[in-house]
């Protein structure tokens, strides 16, 4: 149980270098959970049906979120296992719930969980049965179901549901939508400049303040989506509402990122423009953190950005020292970055985190961690405090990470208090 669980690239598997087993979860808690995620629709409200040792868990998430006004549950016995009323048991539930409230909420999302789907429960019969009883209230069916990861994940599932009110309407022309992210998109990143100069409206749930905000998202004439997790929801909404999806993969390669800007630029009609200044920006943070950063080696995990080999490979390109990469597994879009660090890279790490041995990791060295379970597998408080990306992207992107690995080299972080505050970068977490 003491012995490392990685392995080195050389002899790795893509894209699953590690067998399944008994898991590990590490105290970090600055990734988004369906519950925060949900929070995202305005003037909605939660409510969990599921086993009250379940329930402990996202009662403790809407807590933090200062947001327990707008959760409610429904707990789950053994009895509505075996006795016939467990559709009828979250009927009740939800209707005495909300004949409660004094105000009726816009949109409730339901959240059935395992014990549901192994027992077979009509989800579909409790959405029909409530929404004849409160018609004025949009009903969700929603999952807390992690045993059921190897179909689709509970994060790509509730990312897809988020948008399952938006109703297929007239297309609103120059409109476009950023679909499936936790938070904003950088202003400042060549995407959302390449929109805005187009002459496009952009629209983002985070930044809908009412329902009927967030309802007019499916007038959006193009939804784009760059969270791998995220592009079920664009290709739910063009097969649903017929919503033209563009998807621009979250990118560290320089040639990727200006390919993705002129697929982006021929749909939108526009001439692609000389990204050659940007590049140079991006050369130039890299090569300033490098002064800072120096041989200091750098660890970087799938949670602070989807795509940790092509960072990894970007930070090898520009001569830091990356050591280790903390990751489960791997997607086809990082099989390229995978081969070149396999072939470039013989001294990096691959480590699960996940895995039951990671409980007994020990660093000696001291690294620069990229994410919070990077650091607090590498034991370390320089690091980057980053989740998903951040909303940064494409050049402007890498500039603001090389930033943050210079300050993250230089100044020490709290990573105790840090990494246990759940869902970093929720508004209403702050």
């Amino acid at each position: 149980m003491i012995k490392e669980s990685g392995i080195n690239i050389t002899k790795a598997a893509f894209p699953a270098p590690f067998e399944s087993g008994l898991e590990y979860n590490p105290p970090t808690r600055g990734v988004w959970n369906i519950v925060h995620t949900g929070m995202l629709i305005p003037e909605s409200r939660q409510i969990f049906v599921c086993a009250q040792g379940c329930l402990r868990g996202v009662i403790l998430t809407a807590a933090e979120m200062n947001a327990m006004d707008r959760m409610s549950w429904v707990t789950v016995s053994e009895q509505d296992l075996y006795d016939g009323t467990m559709e009828q048991d979250v009927i009740d539930g939800v209707r005495d719930i909300i004949n409660r409230l004094e105000e009726k909420p816009k949109c409730v999302l339901i959240f059935l969980s395992c014990v549901h789907l192994f027992a077979g429960c009509d989800f579909k019969m409790i959405i029909d049965e409530l929404s004849a009883l409160f018609p004025q209230v949009h009903f969700i069916d929603c999952y807390m179901t992690p045993t059921m990861r190897k179909s689709i994940s509970p994060d790509s599932l509730m990312r897809k549901q988020l948008y399952e009110p938006l109703e297929k309407c007239e297309k609103k022309p120059k409109t476009a939508a950023i679909i499936g992210c936790d938070r904003a998109t950088d202003e400042a990143s060549e995407l959302v400049k390449i929109i805005n100069s187009a002459g496009f409206e952009l629209l983002d749930i985070t930044k809908c303040k009412t329902y009927e905000e967030y309802l007019s998202m499916a007038e959006s004439s193009l939804n784009i989506t760059y969270i791998p997790t995220a592009k079920p929801s664009g290709e739910e909404l063009e097969k649903r509402l017929g919503t033209k999806h563009l998807y621009l993969p979250l990118c560290y390669g320089y040639d990727e990122i200006e390919g993705n800007y002129s697929r982006l630029c021929t749909q939108l009609g526009v001439k692609t423009p000389d990204f050659s200044a940007d590049r140079e920006a991006a050369d130039k943070a890299l090569a300033n953190a490098l002064e800072i950063v120096e041989n200091m080696p750098i660890a970087v995990d799938y949670t602070a950005l989807p795509r940790p080999l092509d960072f990894c490979r970007l930070l090898a390109e520009k001569g830091f020292n990356v050591k280790r990469c903390y990751a489960d597994s791997f997607s086809e879009e990082e099989r390229a970055d995978f081969e070149w660090l396999k072939a470039h890279c013989h001294d990096l790490e691959i480590l699960p985190t996940v895995n039951v041995k990671m409980e007994f990791s020990q660093c000696e060295e001291k690294y620069l961690a990229i994410g919070q379970k990077a650091a607090f597998f590498c034991q370390t408080d320089n690091f980057v405090d980053i989740v998903a990306g951040g909303g940064g992207y494409g050049f402007e992107g890498i500039k603001r990470l090389a930033e943050l690995m210079a300050e993250g080299a230089v100044n020490k972080k709290d990573r105790r208090k840090v990494i246990q505050h759940k869902g970093w970068g929720c508004e209403s977490c702050l």
